[in-house]
C-alpha cells in the first residue's frame, strides 16, 4: 500500500471511530442495554466487516435501526434472550449472502434509493437534536448558546479547513480542535463522558444463558429475522450509495456473509448487533478512507478507547461530535433529487418523498418496502396500458390478431377487450410473437378467451408462441 494511501485510511479510520462512539451509547441506551455493550458491538462488527467484506470503505457498527426493534425484547425477557436474538439473527444473515440473495438489492427502484438517503439523514439531523436537552428539557441560556457556538464552530471548520489543505481529514481537527479549545478555555459543556462511563476490559466470550427449547426460539425468532431484515436492506443500501461514491463495486452476497458472521461473534461476547451505518461511511468516504484499513482502524480504536483511553475520549465535548453529524446529515440529503421533482413522473416523485417520511416516522425496512410496492404498482399499471392489438381479415375469410405487450394479471383485462367473440368470423388467429405471458393470470386469460370463442362456436388458433410461453402453459396443462 503506497503512503500516502495509508495515511489517509489510518487518520479516516481514527475520525471515524470518534463518531462510532457516541452513536454507539447513544443506541445502546434506547435498547436499555449497558453502553459497552454497543462499544464491544461496534469494534467487533466495524473490524471483522471490513476484513472479511465485500465493500472496503463502508463502515458497520451497532446500529439504531437493529436497537429499535429489539427494545420489546430486551424489557420483557432480558439481555440474554437479546444476545440469543443477535446470533440468531447473523446466521440467518449468512444464509442469506450463502443463498447469494444480495442481488435481490436490484429490485429496489432509484426514487427509493433517494428517499432512503434523504429519510436517513433527516432522522441523523433529528437523532443530533437531543443533545441539546437536559433530560426532557431543552438546553436554555449560556448552556445553549455555548452548544450552539461550538457547534456552529465545529461545522465551520469542517467546511473551510479543505478549501486550505486536504492533508487532514476535516472532522478529525474539528473534533480535536475544538475539544482542546474547550479544555483550555474550561468551558462548561457537555463531554462524551457525560453521556457514559466507557471504560471497561476486554470482551469475554460467553454462550447465552438461555433455555435452547422450541419456546425460547419462537420468542426470539420474530426478533431475529426482524433484525436480520433491517440489518440486510440498510447495508445493501449503503453499498450500493458507497458504490456510487467511490465509483466502484463491492460485493453483496459476500459482505451479507462477513455482516452475519460479525453479529454471530458479537453476540458470543457480548456485544450488539450491527449493519452498515450511512453516516459513518460517509464520514470515513469523506476523510479520505477507501481502504479495509480504514474500517479495522476505526474498530480497532474504540477497543483502545475503551481499554486505555477512556479518560480523555470522555473529555471530546458532545457539541463537536453533533457539530460533525450535522455535516454528515448535510452531505448525505440528496439535494439535487428536489430540483427534479418537477422534471420526473408523479409516481417517482411519490416513492421519494413517500420514502422519506416513512423513514422519519417508522424504520427504513417498512419505508423501503412501501417504496418498492408504489414502484411495482407504477410499473404494472405502465406496462399493462403498454398492451394492444392489430387485427386484419385473411384472404380465406378468417380473423387474425395480433398482440404486442406483456400478459400478466395487470393486464388480462385490456387482452380481453380486444377481441370480438361475437363479431368475429369462424376461425379466428392469435398471433403471439409479440407477446410475453409472464404468470398464471395469463394463463386464464388465454383459457377466458377459448372459452368465449367455443361458446360462440368459433374456433381460436393460437401461433407464434415463444419456448418459455409453450412452457408456462404446458405447465398449466393449456393446449396451444
Amino acid at each position: 500500500m503506497k503512503p500516502a494511501r495509508l495515511r489517509a485510511d489510518l487518520l479516516a479510520g481514527l475520525t471515524t471511530a470518534f463518531a462510532l462512539v457516541p452513536e454507539c451509547i447513544a443506541f445502546a441506551l434506547v435498547a436499555h442495554l449497558n453502553p459497552l455493550m454497543g462499544l464491544y458491538g461496534a469494534f467487533i462488527i466495524c473490524t471483522l466487516t471490513a476484513l472479511f467484506g465485500g465493500r472496503p470503505g463502508m463502515i458497520s457498527g451497532a446500529a439504531g435501526s437493529m436497537a429499535v426493534v429489539i427494545i420489546a425484547l430486551v424489557v420483557q425477557h432480558g439481555v440474554q434472550y437479546f444476545l440469543a436474538t443477535v446470533l440468531l439473527g447473523g446466521a440467518l444473515m449468512v444464509l442469506f449472502g450463502l443463498l447469494r440473495l444480495g442481488k435481490l438489492i436490484r429490485l429496489v427502484p432509484y426514487p427509493v434509493m433517494l428517499g432512503f438517503v434523504n429519510g436517513l439523514a433527516i432522522v441523523i439531523a433529528m437523532a443530533q437534536l437531543e443533545h441539546f436537552k437536559t433530560g426532557e428539557h431543552w438546553l436554555t441560556g449560556t448552556s445553549l448558546y455555548l452548544m450552539v457556538g461550538l457547534v456552529a464552530l465545529t461545522m465551520l471548520v469542517v467546511y473551510v479547513l479543505p478549501k486550505l489543505t486536504r492533508t487532514v481529514p476535516p472532522a478529525l481537527v474539528a473534533i480535536l480542535g475544538v475539544g482542546l479549545l474547550v479544555y483550555l478555555l474550561d468551558l462548561p459543556t457537555r463531554t462524551l463522558g457525560d453521556m457514559a462511563q466507557i471504560a471497561g476490559g476486554l470482551p469475554a466470550l460467553a454462550w447465552p444463558q438461555v433455555p435452547w427449547s422450541l419456546d425460547m426460539l419462537r420468542i426470539i425468532a420474530p426478533y431475529a429475522l426482524l433484525m436480520a431484515m433491517v440489518g440486510l436492506l440498510e447495508t445493501l443500501l449503503t453499498l450500493n450509495l458507497t458504490d456510487e461514491i467511490t465509483e466502484s463495486r463491492g460485493f453483496p452476497d459476500r459482505e451479507c456473509v462477513a455482516l452475519g458472521a460479525a453479529n454471530m461473534v458479537s453476540g458470543l461476547f457480548g456485544g450488539m448487533g450491527g449493519c452498515a451505518m450511512i453516516g459513518q461511511t460517509v464520514i470515513n468516504l469523506s476523510s479520505g478512507g477507501r481502504g479495509r484499513l480504514s474500517g479495522v482502524v476505526a474498530g480497532v480504536m474504540i477497543l483502545l478507547f475503551v481499554l486505555f483511553l477512556s479518560p480523555l475520549i470522555e473529555r471530546i465535548p458532545l457539541a463537536a461530535l453533533v457539530g460533525v453529524m450535522f455535516v454528515v446529515a448535510q452531505q448525505t440529503f440528496a439535494w439535487a433529487s428536489l430540483r427534479v421533482l418537477h422534471k420526473v413522473p408523479a409516481s417517482d416523485v411519490l416513492a421519494i418523498v413517500a420514502v422519506t417520511v416513512v423513514t422519519v416516522l417508522t424504520d427504513l425496512a417498512a419505508a423501503v418496502l412501501f417504496g418498492i410496492v408504489i414502484a411495482a404498482i407504477n410499473f404494472a399499471w405502465q406496462h399493462a396500458r403498454e398492451l394492444y392489438a392489430d387485427s386484419q381479415i385473411e384472404a380465406d375469410g378468417s380473423k387474425r390478431y395480433q398482440v404486442r405487450g406483456t400478459l400478466f394479471f395487470a393486464s388480462t383485462a385490456p387482452f380481453l377487450n380486444q377481441f370480438d367473440p361475437a363479431g368475429d368470423p369462424a376461425q379466428v388467429t392469435l398471433d403471439c410473437q409479440h407477446l410475453s405471458f409472464v404468470d398464471y393470470s395469463a394463463v386464464a386469460a388465454l383459457q377466458t378467451l377459448r372459452q368465449r370463442y367455443d361458446k360462440a362456436g368459433k374456433h381460436l388458433r393460437v401461433v407464434h408462441l415463444s419456448e418459455r410461453c409453450k412452457k408456462l402453459l404446458h405447465r398449466a396443462g393449456e393446449r396451444h
